[in-house]
This record gives structure tokens, sequence and C-alpha cells, in this order.
């Protein structure tokens, strides 16, 4: 039971990731065009590490880094 509400409470988070990053690309425009680089490559070591963590089993580090991958692919579009 207690894990149930552990995966719960990451997906909402997750989910919280998607209006953050839309926000981050509306009011930085300017920054996103000479970043968009950097962005796809954070989004990339993000899921990379995230996958990691699914597999060591480590619940902290894979929300975080797929929280970290939402939104910035999500300020890219």
């Amino acid at each position: 039971m207690q894990e149930i509400v552990k995966v719960s409470i990451g997906i909402i988070l997750l989910l919280i990731g998607i209006p953050i990053g839309n926000f981050l690309a509306r009011i930085t425009k300017e920054e996103k065009k000479k970043g968009i680089l950097w962005f796809k490559i954070i989004t990339l070591i993000s899921l990379i590490c995230g996958f990691a963590a699914l597999i060591l089993g480590n619940d902290v580090l894979l929300f975080s880094f797929f929280f970290i991958a939402i939104v910035a692919s999500r300020s890219l579009s």
C-alpha cells in the first residue's frame, strides 16, 4: 500500500512538470533559441539517468530525473 502511494505521488509530480515546462517555454523565448542544444542534452542525459535509476530501483532519482526530462523537453516546444 505504501509503495502505491509513493508511486502515485511521483506520477502526480511528473504531471505537474508539463505545465511548468510550458510556462518556462513561454516566458523564456529568447533563451530558448540560444540554448536549444543544451535543452536537448539535458533531456537526453535525464532520460538515461532516469532509466538507470529505474533499473537500480531508486525511486527518488527516478522521479527526479524524469521530472527534469519532462520540464526540459516541454521547454523545447
